[in-house]
Protein backbone atom coordinates (compact mmCIF):
# COMPACT_ATOMS: atom_id res chain seq x y z
CA UNK A 1 0.00 0.00 0.00
CA UNK A 2 1.39 3.62 -0.69
CA UNK A 3 0.75 5.91 1.60
CA UNK A 4 2.88 9.00 2.73
CA UNK A 5 4.23 8.72 6.44
CA UNK A 6 3.88 11.49 8.46
CA UNK A 7 6.61 11.97 11.34
CA UNK A 8 5.62 13.24 14.74
CA UNK A 9 6.99 16.43 13.89
CA UNK A 10 4.27 16.55 10.91
CA UNK A 11 1.25 15.23 12.84
CA UNK A 12 1.84 18.29 15.09
CA UNK A 13 1.88 20.16 12.12
CA UNK A 14 -1.60 18.85 11.23
CA UNK A 15 -2.99 18.63 14.47
CA UNK A 16 -2.35 22.70 14.13
CA UNK A 17 -4.29 23.06 11.18
CA UNK A 18 -6.59 20.85 11.96
CA UNK A 19 -7.92 23.04 15.10
CA UNK A 20 -7.74 25.63 13.12
CA UNK A 21 -9.94 24.16 10.98
CA UNK A 22 -12.40 22.92 13.72
CA UNK A 23 -12.42 27.05 15.05
CA UNK A 24 -13.57 27.94 11.89
CA UNK A 25 -16.44 26.11 12.48
CA UNK A 26 -17.06 27.35 15.69
CA UNK A 27 -16.80 30.73 14.18
CA UNK A 28 -18.89 29.63 11.18
CA UNK A 29 -21.85 27.76 12.76
CA UNK A 30 -23.88 31.04 14.53
CA UNK A 31 -24.10 32.75 11.10
CA UNK A 32 -25.68 29.79 9.50
CA UNK A 33 -29.28 30.73 10.16
CA UNK A 34 -32.12 31.73 7.67
CA UNK A 35 -31.20 34.09 5.53
CA UNK A 36 -27.99 33.97 5.29
CA UNK A 37 -26.21 34.24 1.93
CA UNK A 38 -23.74 31.47 1.28
CA UNK A 39 -20.77 33.90 -0.40
CA UNK A 40 -20.94 35.93 2.67
CA UNK A 41 -20.25 32.57 4.94
CA UNK A 42 -17.53 32.11 2.79
CA UNK A 43 -16.13 35.75 3.32
CA UNK A 44 -15.98 35.26 6.98
CA UNK A 45 -14.48 31.67 6.58
CA UNK A 46 -11.48 33.40 4.18
CA UNK A 47 -11.03 36.45 6.62
CA UNK A 48 -10.60 34.09 9.21
CA UNK A 49 -8.44 31.58 8.57
CA UNK A 50 -6.07 34.26 6.65
CA UNK A 51 -6.07 36.51 9.60
CA UNK A 52 -4.62 33.14 11.26
CA UNK A 53 -1.64 33.04 8.87
CA UNK A 54 -3.17 30.25 7.08
CA UNK A 55 -4.39 30.16 3.04
CA UNK A 56 -7.42 28.07 2.17
CA UNK A 57 -7.06 25.36 0.41
CA UNK A 58 -9.55 24.99 -2.37
CA UNK A 59 -10.21 28.63 -3.70
CA UNK A 60 -8.59 28.18 -7.19
CA UNK A 61 -7.97 24.04 -7.06
CA UNK A 62 -8.67 22.20 -10.22
CA UNK A 63 -7.01 18.91 -9.25
CA UNK A 64 -3.78 19.68 -11.82
CA UNK A 65 -6.56 19.48 -14.34
CA UNK A 66 -6.52 21.80 -17.03
CA UNK A 67 -10.27 21.12 -18.40
CA UNK A 68 -11.21 21.80 -15.00
CA UNK A 69 -12.27 25.07 -13.55
CA UNK A 70 -10.53 26.68 -10.50
CA UNK A 71 -12.31 26.44 -7.43
CA UNK A 72 -14.19 29.82 -6.92
CA UNK A 73 -14.62 29.80 -3.20
CA UNK A 74 -12.78 28.79 0.74
CA UNK A 75 -15.70 26.38 1.78
CA UNK A 76 -17.62 23.77 -0.30
CA UNK A 77 -21.21 24.78 0.71
CA UNK A 78 -23.47 21.53 0.25
CA UNK A 79 -27.27 22.53 0.39
CA UNK A 80 -30.49 19.37 0.50
CA UNK A 81 -29.25 17.15 -1.93
CA UNK A 82 -25.89 18.42 -3.04
CA UNK A 83 -24.14 15.82 -2.22
CA UNK A 84 -20.49 17.48 -2.11
CA UNK A 85 -18.53 20.69 -4.08
CA UNK A 86 -21.54 22.94 -3.86
CA UNK A 87 -20.29 26.45 -4.31
CA UNK A 88 -20.76 29.41 -2.55
CA UNK A 89 -22.95 31.72 -4.47
CA UNK A 90 -25.60 34.39 -3.66
CA UNK A 91 -27.82 31.65 -2.67
CA UNK A 92 -29.88 32.47 0.59
CA UNK A 93 -30.53 29.87 3.18
CA UNK A 94 -33.93 28.78 3.93
CA UNK A 95 -35.65 27.55 6.81
CA UNK A 96 -35.54 23.53 7.23
CA UNK A 97 -32.69 23.25 5.20
CA UNK A 98 -29.66 21.68 5.47
CA UNK A 99 -26.10 22.85 4.41
CA UNK A 100 -22.98 20.66 4.29
CA UNK A 101 -19.50 23.02 4.69
CA UNK A 102 -16.59 21.66 4.20
CA UNK A 103 -13.30 23.58 5.06
CA UNK A 104 -10.03 23.21 4.06
CA UNK A 105 -6.91 25.70 5.26
CA UNK A 106 -2.80 25.25 4.81
CA UNK A 107 -0.82 26.03 7.84
CA UNK A 108 3.16 26.02 7.65
CA UNK A 109 2.87 23.79 4.86
CA UNK A 110 0.23 21.04 5.96
CA UNK A 111 -2.99 20.72 5.49
CA UNK A 112 -6.18 20.61 7.44
CA UNK A 113 -9.75 18.94 5.64
CA UNK A 114 -12.92 18.65 7.48
CA UNK A 115 -16.81 18.81 7.06
CA UNK A 116 -19.80 19.17 9.11
CA UNK A 117 -23.60 19.28 8.08
CA UNK A 118 -25.84 21.90 10.04
CA UNK A 119 -29.32 22.19 10.12
CA UNK A 120 -31.11 25.43 9.31
CA UNK A 121 -33.26 26.76 11.80
CA UNK A 122 -36.18 23.69 12.22
CA UNK A 123 -35.48 20.65 10.07
CA UNK A 124 -38.14 18.14 9.20
CA UNK A 125 -38.04 14.75 10.98
CA UNK A 126 -36.68 13.10 7.95
CA UNK A 127 -34.00 15.63 7.72
CA UNK A 128 -33.06 15.23 11.90
CA UNK A 129 -32.87 11.29 11.00
CA UNK A 130 -30.42 11.99 8.30
CA UNK A 131 -28.44 14.34 10.10
CA UNK A 132 -28.01 11.77 12.99
CA UNK A 133 -27.62 8.65 11.15
CA UNK A 134 -24.62 11.00 9.13
CA UNK A 135 -23.12 11.61 12.06
CA UNK A 136 -22.95 8.31 13.17
CA UNK A 137 -22.02 6.70 10.23
CA UNK A 138 -18.75 9.35 10.73
CA UNK A 139 -18.29 7.83 14.43
CA UNK A 140 -18.10 4.09 13.74
CA UNK A 141 -15.87 4.93 10.19
CA UNK A 142 -13.40 6.42 13.23
CA UNK A 143 -13.99 3.24 15.46
CA UNK A 144 -13.04 1.31 12.91
CA UNK A 145 -9.52 2.40 12.58
CA UNK A 146 -6.59 1.19 14.81
CA UNK A 147 -3.02 0.04 14.51
CA UNK A 148 -4.12 -3.51 13.95
CA UNK A 149 -6.98 -3.24 11.40
CA UNK A 150 -7.39 -2.71 8.03
CA UNK A 151 -8.00 0.02 5.45
CA UNK A 152 -11.21 -1.82 4.59
CA UNK A 153 -12.91 -1.71 7.70
CA UNK A 154 -13.82 1.48 7.53
CA UNK A 155 -15.88 0.91 4.80
CA UNK A 156 -17.54 -2.32 6.10
CA UNK A 157 -18.29 0.02 9.38
CA UNK A 158 -19.79 2.76 7.79
CA UNK A 159 -22.05 0.97 5.37
CA UNK A 160 -23.39 -1.82 7.73
CA UNK A 161 -24.46 1.03 9.72
CA UNK A 162 -26.43 2.96 7.39
CA UNK A 163 -27.99 -0.27 5.93
CA UNK A 164 -29.26 -0.16 10.23
CA UNK A 165 -31.17 3.58 9.62
CA UNK A 166 -32.42 3.14 6.40
CA UNK A 167 -30.31 5.87 4.03
CA UNK A 168 -27.37 4.99 2.10
CA UNK A 169 -23.43 5.75 1.31
CA UNK A 170 -22.40 7.33 -1.61
CA UNK A 171 -20.12 4.94 -3.67
CA UNK A 172 -17.94 6.86 -5.59
CA UNK A 173 -16.75 9.49 -3.06
CA UNK A 174 -14.48 8.70 -0.70
CA UNK A 175 -11.34 10.07 2.11
CA UNK A 176 -8.26 10.24 0.84
CA UNK A 177 -4.58 10.54 2.51
CA UNK A 178 -3.81 13.88 3.66
CA UNK A 179 -0.27 16.20 4.25
CA UNK A 180 1.54 18.73 2.98
CA UNK A 181 -1.11 18.14 -0.12
CA UNK A 182 -4.52 17.73 0.10
CA UNK A 183 -5.12 14.76 -1.56
CA UNK A 184 -2.26 11.90 -0.86
CA UNK A 185 -2.75 7.73 -1.12
CA UNK A 186 -4.84 5.87 0.31
CA UNK A 187 -7.96 6.50 -1.17
CA UNK A 188 -10.62 5.40 1.50
CA UNK A 189 -13.98 3.66 0.70
CA UNK A 190 -16.91 4.02 3.09
CA UNK A 191 -18.25 1.21 1.20
CA UNK A 192 -18.27 -2.69 2.00
CA UNK A 193 -15.46 -4.14 0.11
CA UNK A 194 -14.61 -7.66 -1.12
CA UNK A 195 -11.72 -8.24 1.03
CA UNK A 196 -10.21 -6.05 4.42
CA UNK A 197 -7.23 -4.48 2.52
CA UNK A 198 -4.27 -3.68 3.66
CA UNK A 199 -3.48 -2.82 7.16
CA UNK A 200 -3.19 0.61 8.91
CA UNK A 201 0.32 1.77 9.48
CA UNK A 202 1.75 4.10 11.71
CA UNK A 203 2.14 7.43 10.22
CA UNK A 204 -0.86 7.29 8.06
CA UNK A 205 -2.70 10.48 8.16
CA UNK A 206 -6.40 10.61 5.87
CA UNK A 207 -9.93 11.47 5.70
CA UNK A 208 -13.13 9.50 6.42
CA UNK A 209 -15.94 11.47 5.50
CA UNK A 210 -19.22 9.59 4.52
CA UNK A 211 -21.46 10.97 1.35
CA UNK A 212 -24.99 9.94 3.00
CA UNK A 213 -28.56 9.61 1.09
CA UNK A 214 -31.78 9.38 2.58
CA UNK A 215 -32.98 8.15 -1.00
CA UNK A 216 -30.47 6.23 -3.49
CA UNK A 217 -26.38 6.52 -3.62
CA UNK A 218 -26.53 7.65 -7.02
CA UNK A 219 -25.40 11.51 -7.85
CA UNK A 220 -25.29 13.43 -11.04
CA UNK A 221 -22.53 16.20 -11.34
CA UNK A 222 -23.70 19.78 -12.87
CA UNK A 223 -22.86 21.59 -15.61
CA UNK A 224 -20.61 23.77 -13.13
CA UNK A 225 -17.96 20.56 -12.91
CA UNK A 226 -17.92 20.84 -9.28
CA UNK A 227 -21.39 20.49 -7.43
CA UNK A 228 -22.70 16.64 -7.40
CA UNK A 229 -26.47 16.27 -6.47
CA UNK A 230 -28.54 13.01 -5.51
CA UNK A 231 -29.71 11.88 -8.93
CA UNK A 232 -33.39 11.20 -7.22
CA UNK A 233 -33.22 14.79 -5.52
CA UNK A 234 -33.29 13.32 -2.27
CA UNK A 235 -31.50 15.00 0.87
CA UNK A 236 -27.64 14.29 1.20
CA UNK A 237 -25.80 14.75 4.51
CA UNK A 238 -21.69 14.90 5.05
CA UNK A 239 -19.50 14.05 8.09
CA UNK A 240 -15.58 14.56 8.02
CA UNK A 241 -12.84 14.48 10.27
CA UNK A 242 -9.11 13.93 9.74
CA UNK A 243 -7.26 11.52 12.00
CA UNK A 244 -3.98 10.19 12.17
CA UNK A 245 -2.61 6.59 12.85
CA UNK A 246 -0.14 5.76 15.53
CA UNK A 247 1.70 2.89 16.72
CA UNK A 248 -0.74 2.40 19.56
CA UNK A 249 -3.94 4.06 19.15
CA UNK A 250 -5.32 6.80 16.98
CA UNK A 251 -5.73 10.84 17.05
CA UNK A 252 -8.54 12.87 15.39
CA UNK A 253 -6.70 15.94 14.15
CA UNK A 254 -9.62 18.11 13.47
CA UNK A 255 -11.33 18.63 16.82
CA UNK A 256 -10.69 21.93 18.83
Amino acid sequence: MTFYQKSPKDIRKMREAGRLVARAFELLEKHVVPGAVLADLDSITEDFIRSCGAAPLYKGYNANDPKQPPFPGTICASVNDEVCHGIPDGRVLQEGDLIGIDIGLRLDEFCGDACVTFPVGTISPEAQHLLEAARKCLAVGIEAVSPRGHLNDIGEAIESYAETQGVTVVREWGGHGIGRDLHEPPSISHNRQPTRGPRFRAGMVFTIEPMINLGAPEWKLLPDRWTVKTRDGSLSAQFEHTLAVRKDDIEILTLP
